[in-house]
Order: C-alpha cells, then sequence, then structure tokens
C-alpha cells in the first residue's frame, strides 16, 4: 500500500471538513451541481464513482467469472445477509431507538419517518461502492461483479415488496428510472470501458494490465475524496442547522453497520471463506444504495420529511464507518488463513 493510500483516512476526514466548509462558504456552487441530475442521479458524482471503480473494472477476469458458479458461497453468504438479514434488523434497530430510546428527544412522527428512512436505506444494498471498497481489501475484483449484479437482480424484484412490508404501506413506487441509470452509470459503463482496456493492454504485454492498474490506483482514491466533498458540501447546511438529530439518527446506522458487518465476518468464516471473497461479502452487506434509497424516501414522504433525513444520514455515516471497516479486515487478514487449503468459495 502506498503512502497515499496508508493515510486515506486523513484525506476523508480531511475531505468531509472541506465539503462541509465550502458547502457553507459557496451554497449556490453545490445548489448548481446538486441540481446536475437525471433521476434523481447526480451526474458530478457519478462521473467521480466512476472513475474509483473504473481501475477495478480493468482487474476483472472473464474466466474467473465464468468459475464463480463452481464457488457459490460467497455469493450464498451476500443473498443471505442482504435479503433475509439487514433490512429486518434495520427495521428493529430503528423501532428501538427512536420509539423506545430516543422518545424522550423526538415527537411520534419524527420518529416514524426516520425508522421509514432507515428501513428503505436496509432495503438498499450498495451497488458501485462496493468495487471501491473491495479494491481496498484486495477482494477478488471477478467475484465481487457476480455478487453486485446478482443483488442488482433480485433488488428489482425484492426491493418493492419488502420496502412495502415493513413500512406497512401498499403503494411503494419503485423509481425505475433511478435504479436503471444508476446501474448503467455505477456497472455497466466501467465494465464495458473496463473489458475494453484490458482486451488492448493484454495485447500489448502480460505485465501491461497491473503497471496501468498501478498508475490509476491514485486517481481512485482522488475520486473518492471528491465525492466525499461533494456529499458533505451537499449537505453542509443541514449538518450545522440539526447537528443533535443528525447524531440521534446515526447511532442506529453505526450500530447496524458494525453489526452486520460482524454477522458477516462470522459467517465467512464458519463457511471457510477465503479473504478476497470474505472481504467484499462482509462490506456488501454493510453499505448501501443512498441514490435509490433518497430517492424512494423523497417519493414517498417528500422532500423535508423525516425519512428523506434519515437517507442521507445514511449517506453521511457511510464513508468514515466504511473506512473503519476495510481497516479491520485488513488487519484481520489472518482469521482467514484457513484459506490456503482446499475449499470451496
Amino acid at each position: 500500500m502506498g503512502r497515499f493510500e496508508r493515510y486515506l483516512s486523513l484525506w476523508v476526514a480531511l475531505g468531509i471538513a472541506t465539503g462541509v466548509g465550502l458547502g457553507l462558504l459557496v451554497p449556490g456552487a453545490f445548489h448548481l451541481i446538486a441540481g446536475l441530475e437525471l433521476a434523481h442521479v447526480n451526474l458530478v458524482v457519478a462521473v467521480f464513482i466512476w472513475v474509483m471503480i473504473y481501475p477495478m473494472m480493468i482487474q476483472i477476469d472473464w474466466h474467473a467469472v465464468k468459475d464463480v458458479g463452481r464457488k457459490p458461497r460467497g455469493l450464498v453468504l451476500t443473498l443471505v445477509v442482504n435479503w433475509l438479514i439487514k433490512p429486518f434488523t434495520m427495521a428493529v434497530l430503528g423501532v428501538l431507538f427512536f420509539q423506545h430510546l430516543f422518545a424522550p428527544w423526538i415527537d411520534a412522527k419524527s420518529a416514524s419517518e426516520y425508522i421509514a428512512g432507515m428501513i428503505l436505506l436496509g432495503v438498499a444494498p450498495c451497488t458501485a461502492m462496493v468495487f471501491v471498497w473491495s479494491q481496498l481489501v484486495k477482494g477478488d475484483a471477478s467475484y465481487t461483479l457476480v455478487q453486485v449484479s446478482v443483488n442488482d437482480l433480485i433488488m428489482v424484484f425484492a426491493f418493492a415488496p419488502i420496502a412495502a412490508f415493513l413500512l406497512g404501506v401498499t403503494d411503494i413506487t419503485v423509481p425505475w428510472e433511478t435504479l436503471l441509470l444508476s446501474t448503467v452509470l455505477y456497472v455497466v459503463l466501467p465494465l464495458v470501458a473496463g473489458m475494453a482496456t484490458r482486451h488492448a493492454l493484454e495485447r500489448r504485454s502480460p505485465r501491461a494490465v497491473g503497471d496501468f492498474v498501478a498508475r490509476l490506483k491514485p486517481w481512485s482514491i482522488v475520486g473518492l475524496i471528491a465525492t466525499v466533498v461533494l456529499l458533505f458540501g451537499f449537505q453542509a447546511g443541514t449538518i450545522v442547522a440539526q447537528p443533535l438529530v443528525i447524531a440521534l439518527i446515526a447511532v442506529p446506522l453505526v450500530v447496524q453497520s458494525y453489526g452486520i458487518f460482524a454477522v458477516g465476518l462470522i459467517g465467512a468464516r464458519l463457511m471457510k471463506l477465503p479473504f478476497d471473497v470474505a472481504g467484499p461479502a462482509c462490506l456488501i452487506g454493510t453499505s448501501n444504495f443512498f441514490e435509490l434509497a433518497v430517492a424512494v424516501a423523497i417519493s414517498l414522504f417528500g422532500l423535508d420529511s423525516g425519512a428523506a433525513l434519515a437517507t442521507v444520514v445514511g449517506v453521511l455515516v457511510e464513508v468514515p464507518v466504511m473506512l473503519s471497516l476495510v481497516a479491520i479486515l485488513n488487519r484481520g487478514r489472518h482469521w482467514f488463513d484457513y484459506a490456503a487449503r482446499p475449499a470451496g468459495r
């Protein structure tokens, strides 16, 4: 790991501070950037995320993708955590914190909206940022692609029914434009570009792919920091105006993140997954598809609702928490030493 990557937490902290500062100093600029969106997907953020995940897409070996079906354990873990555990634990934590522990400080209407926002986050597993977290733990790029792709396919069918069940409503409208556009921007386009780049580099020399990816890695981190600056700049006013509410919403989200990570980690150990599959599997369940959650929250409850605020807090919490989980995995690589033995993934 290079010096720049080694101090990634510091750069992210500086990015957060810079984003909040700039958001307060030049809010008009961030309002202008925030308006550059299509189907609730901000196009500037999409470009930065594209920069982040493009290097990993180049590393995907399509021969390895074909072998994933013969090693399904990591995929099974991802699906169980994302669809049979995570949405329901998020709902339970929302009720526990906002209807009981935080009840003295939160009115009943706001509490129900915060719970709804948390549920929408819990039913929307991450798509794009997973590739970044996987790269930071040196995960299997091919396997990560399959995990994300299967998750996206299930989300098309399962998001609305699970969200409707947990929210107690039947008129959930899935913003298909957001879901489809995000998948195209965050997965399909960078994947096609990565495939074309890899094909061209492999024709040049056997080492060309590795050398090119090594040169791109700093730009991947730059894309991450730029995304952090934008996200925190967009919400700078809210962060300053409602610090207590944001802190209260953040508490159950952080508990959920570490709890789901622990479930994934224990499951990976019990299933004896190799580290390069176990790492991304643990992180996929912890991260969220915040664009989809925010879009649904706004369409159901309104732009100024507590549900929309809760989904936005999920965005703010995610990057620092995920970086800490990446650090835990990298330090705990020895937990997966059994990976040297012959074992299915």
